[in-house]
């Protein structure tokens, strides 16, 4: 049943709510369609360094005044960029939404891109931090490896260049084209009226800054993939941190309930494959995980561990091995049963939260996805069989599909280890 209203206003923006009548909490988010992969390399970052600068002041509220309102609300407000979106998002006592959307709403649409030069330095600084963190630095090298010079390759962060030169015409430039009405979907959860959430979106719309009107963000789709690659820095850690992966499928794809699946059974649960062969029976590892995202055309799949050069090779040897008995169709009904059972427990767990459920509402707007019950996703987790998970481990983490990253000491170690798992990449670097 649908429990959801939706309104599209004349100027193109969509507002979706959900109303929670037991609880005494709402939750906000202004959805972007605007992430790294709209930019062009002059302006990598840039997403992202508008997602600070929208805290910085606006032309009703200094930085200051934003903090020390949410503060008395009692409320939190944050944000978040992504490869296709941003979202500025807030959860508050029900009593004061109006306050909230207001503050928020001329962030939006009004901000003064003040302190420019001290909030770069703050972004220059988390650039710094995440290249002293190889176990994040890893999944942007293995982005650059998969997608190559598109801009899925780019991490969302940005670059020290960029970030160190932009000039304010163009960060207020890509801002006036991007954070337009008809790229914007402003998503409400919890104790809640519908009417009011719209009638506080037209009003802040009132007070946005100049540009066209546009028709939503058309970004060119990523027609074929590059060929698989690899990507090494050399880093004296302690561990070697290594990222396996491929191309995946996009958000649209029938087959996303099964890739789900199959992320659980591969290493995305304290039950899972590579968490208990690697981890648990093994020691080899603190951290064993499998990933997936998936985009507008796209996706991605993959694999991280960080282990110690003497358990380097044994670790991806065994990777590679419980890679190809799932793909060559050993996946037993209760392990099956299992997976199953643990994604929907997570997605119900998760619908307690007015947070997700403002998630789930914005996020299927922002990115054109159907916007399915729940009743109907355990349906089509509980339809996903055995053999549809193991064609898609072959498809999609066969070997000579698979690039790889590494950050560690020693890069012939490295290739070493690889030719286990993908003997192909590792000769031909």
């Amino acid at each position: 049943m649908q429990n959801w209203t939706l309104t599209e206003l004349d100027s193109g923006e969509r507002i979706i709510s959900e109303r929670l009548d037991h609880v005494r909490s709402a939750a906000v988010g202004y959805w972007i369609g605007a992430g790294s992969r709209d930019e062009d390399p002059a302006r990598a970052g840039v997403s992202h360094f508008i997602e600070h600068l929208l805290f910085k002041g606006t032309e009703q509220y200094t930085a200051l005044e934003i903090a020390e309102i949410f503060d008395g609300l009692g409320g939190e407000l944050n944000a978040a960029t992504s490869r296709e979106h941003t979202l500025v998002y807030a959860r508050v006592p029900d009593h004061h939404l109006e306050t909230a959307m207001d503050v928020m709403g001329d962030m939006v649409f009004a901000p003064a891109f003040d302190d420019l030069d001290a909030e770069r330095e703050v972004v220059l600084e988390e650039i710094a931090m995440y290249d002293d963190a190889p176990q994040d630095l890893v999944h942007d090298l293995i982005a650059e490896a998969i997608f190559g010079d598109h801009p899925l390759g780019r991490p969302v962060i940005g670059t020290a260049e960029v970030i160190a030169t932009i000039r304010r015409e163009a960060i207020a430039d890509y801002h006036g084209a991007m954070y337009t009405p008809a790229n914007i979907v402003v998503a409400a959860a919890g104790n809640i009226e519908h009417g009011q959430v719209v009638d506080l979106v037209a009003r802040a719309l009132e007070r946005r800054n100049g540009g066209a009107v546009s028709a939503g963000n058309l970004r060119p789709p990523l027609v074929t993939p590059p060929p698989p690659n690899l990507r090494f820095q050399r880093k004296e850690t302690e561990q070697y941190h290594v990222c396996l992966g491929a191309p995946g499928i996009s958000r649209s794809d029938r087959r996303r309930f099964a890739v789900s699946l199959l992320d659980a059974i591969l290493g995305g649960s304290a039950s899972s494959r590579l968490f208990q062969e690697i981890r648990e029976k093994r020691g080899m590892a603190y951290s064993i995980y499998s990933f997936v995202s998936q985009y507008t055309d796209t996706g991605q799949i993959g694999i991280y561990l960080g282990t110690r050069e003497e358990n380097l090779g044994e670790a991806l040897a065994i990777t590679g091995d419980q890679i190809a008995d799932l793909a060559g169709g050993n996946l037993p009904a209760r392990e099956l049963e299992r997976a199953k059972e643990n994604l929907k427990g997570r997605i119900l767990l998760s619908m307690e939260s007015t947070s997700t459920r403002m998630n789930r509402l914005g996020k299927s707007l922002i990115t054109d996805s159907e916007l399915l019950s729940l009743d109907r996703i355990v349906a089509e987790i509980d339809a996903v069989e055995a053999d549809s998970v193991c064609e898609l481990a072959a498809a999609l983490l066969a070997s000579e599909r698979l690039s790889a990253a590494c950050i560690g000491p020693d890069e012939e170690r490295f290739l070493a280890a690889l030719e286990s798992v993908t003997p192909g990449l590792a000769r031909a670097a």
